[in-house]
């Protein structure tokens, strides 16, 4: 690995908080500060800008190669007690299973999903919609940034045996029939509601009602519902 000049950092992530975040990152902790939000920007970015000291990966939608994690300090944050949660889809696999509460780790990138040393990890609350959720987790990353690049901490090797989660699809996000009560209605809906997500939504003949926004009450679920023609590979 190339010699790390301090104080040049890089923060990569795909969705439209993760630049909020930088933002406030950049203005907080010492240092220069670069942004990536797609593949593309993270290879120009290292190509022509200076060396990190650290590459952060707050929510990347693609997998990183190995001539760049292998090169540089690459952190990735995961919304799981790690080895527990290895995987995709965390937030709504841990809702599923009735957790309400998680911990961020910040583990080193490796070529094994998920499986690298950690750095840190801090407590994280699973309360209200999915993307209340991502942003309160960039909140936590954000005290985890400063805190590695202030204390450049030794990370340790996960301990335990691991439990990896399946990547959800698509399709997954229609409501199931036999959701129990009001309360899987709730979370069933909030766990998939963030922008660039495939929200929760029933088929209704040639069209799907799709869920949004909703609250728990005493004795009632309510949501946002938008109707649109099904797609059309999925209509006949």
């Amino acid at each position: 690995m190339a010699d790390r000049p301090a104080g040049h950092h890089l923060v990569c992530g795909s969705r439209p908080w993760n630049r909020d975040t930088f933002e406030r990152v950049a203005a907080a902790v010492p240092g220069t500060w670069s942004f990536a939000a797609t593949p593309a920007e993270l290879d120009a970015a290292l190509a022509s800008g200076p060396e990190p000291a650290w590459v952060f990966f707050l929510h990347w939608s693609w997998i990183v190669p190995p001539r760049v994690h292998g090169a540089h300090r690459c952190v990735v944050f995961h919304m799981t007690d790690l080895p527990y949660g290895r995987g995709g889809s965390p937030l709504q696999h841990l809702i599923l299973a009735g957790r309400t509460e998680t911990v961020l780790s910040a583990i080193v990138m490796t070529d094994e999903l998920d499986a690298g040393p950690v750095y840190a990890k801090r407590r994280l609350s699973l309360a209200g919609t999915a993307e209340e959720i991502y942003r309160r987790a960039d909140g936590v990353a954000e005290e985890l940034i400063a805190h590695l690049v202030a204390e450049e901490p030794v990370p340790s090797p996960q301990v335990g045996e691991p439990v990896v989660f399946a990547r959800r699809r698509p399709a997954q996000s229609e409501v199931p029939p036999d959701l129990p009560d009001l309360a899987a209605w709730y979370d069933f809906v909030r766990m998939l509601d963030a922008d660039g997500y495939p929200h929760a939504f029933i088929d209704h003949g040639r069209f799907r009602i799709t869920l949004r926004d909703a609250e728990l009450h005493d004795g009632s679920t309510t949501v946002q519902a938008t109707i649109d023609p099904r797609p059309a590979e999925e209509a006949s």
